[in-house]
């Protein structure tokens, strides 16, 4: 019997953790729903579902991950063998490949960008609007970013988790924080920053809508990678010295701290500059081009950033392949290469359609959207809810309490006291608020 690999250490395991949870929800995403939903106010609420809701269904994978042993589909089977409960991790390997087929057109945006902002041609070109439809509208340009994100992602996951996943990590995030921390100083530098930085930290809940708490708390729930059996995959690798609830303590703390950098990093220099903050998608890739064209070094802050962003995408989409891979290898490493290609081209291939949503395929609609758009949407608002259903009421109802209590206990120390909080929390409050996340997606389905 060949011999399940492991991470090297408990800091390789929450920097992978941190790196599958730190994406595009913590950088892209959120800045530019906060800035449409009160800024302050916002991050007071993401901040309190993140510890409420996020917190319990990462610890929740956790435990099924290292107390089965097992990847996403094998875990259920040997916790729950022969029953209804094996579709959670089928749906969250379902769920991986349909993310990562447009998850890495995106990256190869980011990608796309960051090679032309090493080359001094983001800032130069003048209009950052007419360079991002280039971008996206350009079939050549988005399958050949789409492609080569996909190679990288193959390279790594093909090396295994010690030599791939974990040394790919240990240096990425650390360099992550990094620059983040040098686009913050420099950001808190600039005139008028003050007025950003008082939008972002300073609570408004007069500009609380019912529709902004939904999207804190999607925004909360979804940030840390939970939902498709991901972190099951990745805890499988994780030994017994390691207390789950304290490591899935400190990714949620850290994709907390990322998303307050991204917040630091982006308002003070929006509003410094006379932009609007509520931008919507096109922030990253339209606002802040504009923004840094007006600093002095302004293309190195661009690149600084952009690199940032390619890295935590790159760690995010790691886990999306990886829990395809380990599905196919069930452990029998010697396959991991191949398997790692074949499942990396068909991914690639699947998401061509995503790819040319933006140019030849722009006139192509599933129920009123794009393949991108309606991807996107069966994904995040479909199987993604239902996914963290699922595992939210098999941890609470049907795994064996003994196995859990075990998994939760073990060199846990000063956090085996909130055992009881936790399981309360997922048996009542994780599923109801799911089921309320739910609801108000499919109502806007057709808006």
């Amino acid at each position: 019997m060949e011999k399940t690999e492991q991470w090297s250490s408990k800091i390789g395991f929450i920097l992978s953790s941190a790196g599958a949870a730190i994406g595009l929800g913590a950088i892209w995403k959120f800045p530019y729903v906060a800035g449409q939903s009160g800024g302050g106010a916002f991050l007071l609420l993401f901040i309190l579902f993140t510890l409420l809701i996020g917190l319990p269904m990462l610890i929740s994978e956790f435990i099924i991950g290292r107390g089965s042993g097992r990847e996403a589909v094998s875990a259920y089977k040997k916790l729950a063998p022969d029953s209804f409960w094996t579709v959670t991790g089928k749906i969250g390997v379902v769920g991986c490949f349909l993310l990562l087929s447009f998850y890495s057109v995106v990256g190869g945006w980011v990608l796309m960008y960051t090679c032309m902002a090493l080359f001094g041609n983001v800032i130069e070109g003048g209009d950052a609007s007419a360079l991002f439809g280039t971008v996206t509208e350009n079939p050549w340009l988005t399958i050949s970013g789409h492609a080569i994100f996909m190679l990288l992602n193959i390279l790594v996951i093909a090396a295994g988790v010690r030599n791939g996943i974990e040394r790919a990590s240990k240096y990425m995030m650390p360099t992550l924080f990094i620059f983040f921390i040098i686009l913050v100083v420099r950001s808190l530098t600039l005139d008028g920053a003050v007025e950003g930085v008082r939008f972002f930290l300073q609570p408004d809940f007069s500009k609380i809508t019912g529709e902004a708490v939904l999207y804190a708390l999607g925004q909360s729930f979804f940030s840390l990678a939970v939902g498709f059996s991901c972190m099951v995959t990745y805890s499988s690798y994780l030994n017994k010295e390691v207390s789950i609830p304290a490591s899935a303590g400190s990714v949620a703390l850290m994709n907390i701290f990322v998303s307050v950098l991204a917040g630091l990093a982006i308002f003070p220099v929006v509003f410094a500059f006379g932009f609007e903050p509520a931008e919507g998608p096109g922030l990253l890739f339209v606002v802040l081009p504009s923004v840094f064209s007006q600093l002095p070094f302004g293309e190195l802050f661009l690149f600084m950033f952009l690199l940032l962003f390619l890295f935590a995408t790159l760690t995010s989409s790691f886990s999306l392949l990886e829990i395809i891979t380990a599905a196919f290898t069930k452990g029998k490493q010697s396959s991991r290469k191949k398997i790692s290609w074949i499942s990396g081209a068909i991914v690639f291939l699947a998401g061509i359609p995503a790819a040319l949503s933006f140019s030849t395929l722009s006139d192509v609609l599933l129920f009123k959207r794009t393949v991108f758009g309606a991807t996107d949407f069966l994904v995040s608002n479909i199987l993604l809810p239902l996914g963290s259903l699922l595992i939210a009421l098999f941890i609470a109802w049907r795994m064996d309490k003994s196995l859990v209590k075990e998994q939760y206990y073990l060199s846990a120390n000063k956090m085996s006291s909130t055992y009881s909080i936790w399981l309360l929390l997922m048996r009542w409050a994780v599923p109801i608020t799911i089921v309320i996340v739910f609801v108000y997606t499919i109502s806007q389905f057709n808006q």
